[in-house]
């Protein structure tokens, strides 16, 4: 894992963390959410693990990132649930940031034993991302058939909460990738799919907008964050086929177009007919 992969993921989360803030704000929930969850800080990071341990270890990384963004849903269908549940304590963003991170930490320490146990000829790494995908369609299409409201945020964002939560997703993504060189693959899979953008991003809304606004990007998040399962699953065969920067490419413009662009057509037709 070189220095470069890791100070560009770096550079991408923070960009994107602190660019979804702003899109939120702006434009609501509805397009800042998807706008935020396109394929991003996994793209240097599937470049990363390329270069490091060629195609095996690339394969190998991809195929439990579907599962990755399955916990991400999770993350962040708990903002949909644990506000209510601590809405009379004294600290509510507090105790819903740690409860958040507490599930996505538990359920992936199952997640990497289970899958562990999985992988043999009958299900090998493809079909091990395949199953992910799956089950994180399922998911998504749930959480987001009765879709919460996605206003426009009533304030602005301070700068210095954009800057803050811009360099702690930098450092939160850098790490991940550094972790991700230490061959361990399933965890490097796991790792370049920290929820920091999705973190920062709920905890400056929340912050800046209370409890509302994030609470509505946080079902466009969800299902525009199955862009980065499906650019995984196309990177998996892309860059060993095509190389680095065209099978890229081909990986980010599949996973948009197969994906982002119809999941924002269809949460904009579900947000007008209620």
């Amino acid at each position: 894992m070189t220095v470069v992969s890791i100070l560009l993921s770096a550079l991408f989360a923070g960009i994107v963390a602190t660019g979804v803030t702003v899109a939120i704000e702006k434009w609501g929930g509805l397009v800042g959410g998807l706008l935020g969850s396109v394929p991003s800080t996994i793209v240097p990071a599937a470049v990363g693990m390329y270069v490091a341990g060629g195609e095996e270890g690339l394969v190998a990384s991809m195929s439990v990132v579907p599962l990755g963004m399955l916990l991400n849903a999770l993350f962040l269908g708990a903002w949909l649930v644990l506000p209510r549940w601590f809405s009379t304590t004294a600290r509510p963003l507090l105790f819903t940031s740690l409860g958040a991170l507490a599930l996505w930490s538990t359920l992936g320490l199952g997640m990497i034993l289970t899958v562990d146990n999985m992988l043999s000829p009958a299900l090998d790494d493809r079909g091990v991302a395949l199953l992910g995908f799956a089950f994180l369609f399922i998911t998504v299409i749930m959480f987001n058939l009765r879709p919460q409201p996605a206003p426009k945020g009533a304030n602005s964002v301070s700068t210095s909460v954009l800057v803050a939560r811009g360099a702690v997703a930098a450092l939160a993504i850098g790490v991940a990738v550094w972790l991700s060189g230490l061959n361990y693959p399933l965890m490097a899979g796991l790792a370049s799919v920290f929820p920091a953008i999705f973190l920062t991003s709920m905890v400056a809304l929340w912050l800046a907008q209370g409890p509302t606004v994030p609470q509505g990007a946080a079902g466009p998040m969800m299902l525009g964050g199955a862009s980065v399962a499906i650019y995984a699953i196309l990177a998996m065969w892309s860059l060993p086929a095509h190389g680095v920067f065209i099978g890229s490419a081909i990986a980010w413009f599949g996973a948009v177009v197969g994906w982002s662009c119809p999941a924002f057509l269809v949460l904009r037709r579900l947000h007008a007919s209620r």
